[in-house]
């Protein structure tokens, strides 16, 4: 057994990510019923908004570039993307917080088990110790998933460290004093290509999204007075 790295990690925790996150949002489905109508009217008032901008920036005698580049001083524009924020927040949050419980518990109770690794990590032949090696108790693992929030919260540099040699430990690992070993063998190429899904989905999300705002726009553009 060798430190795993940051790919195959990654791998193991999207694994363990799918049951967690179904159970969240099946636990939070009445703050996610509401949530595409009220994005819907949030997104078209900032589209609308945006258009207002875009035609006032483009307005014979307006100072055309300036102008374009002051839109995100816009205080309009501010509050429109402001009520879109908490719109997503407000209907997010509740799932966010159910996963982070669950995915917490699910990796502690995994690595107190007698596989020291939670489903994902044993698909992969990973499995979590203390500094020393030895397994690490309920203590330790409970610290090192709390510890995880970090991770997080540092835009995901603290998941990063995992990809630095030799030890490949990520903050929270460093935090809790613990590692994550795995064989000495390849990614498997069934991992790689759940890894490349995931991107591939991540993009259709940001296409679409795109597309959206831009339909949302040009129907703006249409409907604002000339």
């Amino acid at each position: 057994m060798k430190p795993a790295g940051f790919w195959v990690r990654a791998a193991a925790w999207t694994l363990d990510a799918v049951p967690t996150f179904a159970l969240a949002v099946l636990l939070s489905l009445p703050s996610l019923r509401a949530l595409p109508v009220a994005l819907a009217h949030a997104s078209q008032a900032l589209a609308d908004t945006l258009a207002q901008a875009l035609l006032r920036a483009l307005e014979p005698g307006a100072t055309g570039l300036l102008a374009l580049m002051g839109l995100w001083r816009d205080p309009a524009l501010l509050a429109s993307a402001r009520a879109l924020t908490h719109a997503l927040l407000a209907g997010l949050t509740p799932t966010l917080l159910w996963f982070a419980a669950l995915t917490c518990a699910w990796h502690v109770l995994g690595e107190c088990s007698r596989w020291h690794a939670t489903p994902g990590k044993r698909a992969l032949g990973l499995t979590v110790a203390g500094a020393d090696g030895r397994a690490p108790g309920p203590a330790r693992s409970l610290l090192r998933n709390l510890a995880g929030a970090l991770s997080w919260l540092s835009l995901n540099l603290g998941h990063l460290l995992a990809a630095l040699p030799p030890a490949h430990r990520a903050l929270h690992d460093r935090l809790a004093g613990t590692q994550v070993l795995g064989p000495e063998t390849p990614l498997p190429r069934w991992a790689w290509a759940w890894l490349a899904l995931q991107a591939l989905l991540g993009l259709l999300a940001l296409g679409w999204a795109a597309e959206r705002l831009s339909a949302a726009l040009e129907a703006a553009l249409l409907r604002a007075p000339l």
